[in-house]
């Protein structure tokens, strides 16, 4: 990671993850006010321009992004982690329910088939293929759904693409275009 952006409390709450130890945690989470939490700190996860702590606590696992923590106070309790915790799967899941409430708006979309890698590359895992469209001719366009938070995000992404792709449904995201 680099180090010019890396947090200072990085170190701390890496060795309280270390030694098995419980964290105070005076945490400003978005949109509410500060409150203070005794957690089970399980891993730290670099990702993009912001650190994160997944952590135990009554209430489950949970996922605090540093920036957002006001302070950290590593605690002489021992911390419990489950035994078959693996960070890397914690971390998938954490993003799968991240990209699962953000992609609230759907569209059904036809693409000639030829760009359909360019744009699941671009969508990522908002973009599901659905099919090839039945009596399309030889080079025919294949059926795929995309999603993002709103419908105004898919219109822009599409924008660019012009008559190259057909939005079927919602109305909302055709109206846009």
């Amino acid at each position: 990671a680099d180090e010019a952006r890396r947090p200072a409390l990085v170190d701390t709450l890496q060795r309280a993850v270390v030694r098995r130890r419980r964290v105070r945690l005076d945490y400003a989470g978005p949109g509410r006010g500060p409150s203070t939490r005794v957690v089970d700190p399980w891993g730290l996860v670099d990702k993009g321009d912001h650190w994160y702590l997944v952590a135990g606590t009554e209430a489950g696992q949970r996922t605090f992004r540093l920036d957002r923590v006001l302070r950290a106070e590593v605690t002489d309790l021992p911390a419990e982690r489950p035994a078959d915790f693996a960070l890397a799967d914690a971390w998938e899941r954490v993003v799968d329910e991240v990209e699962r409430i953000r992609g609230g708006v759907s569209a059904t979309v036809l693409v000639p088939a030829r760009y359909v890698d360019i744009v699941r590359d671009h969508f990522g895992r908002h973009c599901v293929v659905e099919g090839r469209v039945a009596d399309d001719g030889p080079a025919g366009r294949v059926r795929v759904r995309v999603s993002a938070d709103h419908a105004l995000s898919i219109a822009e992404q599409l924008a660019g693409w012009g008559g190259r792709v057909e939005v079927v449904e919602p109305e909302a995201v055709r109206a846009l275009l």
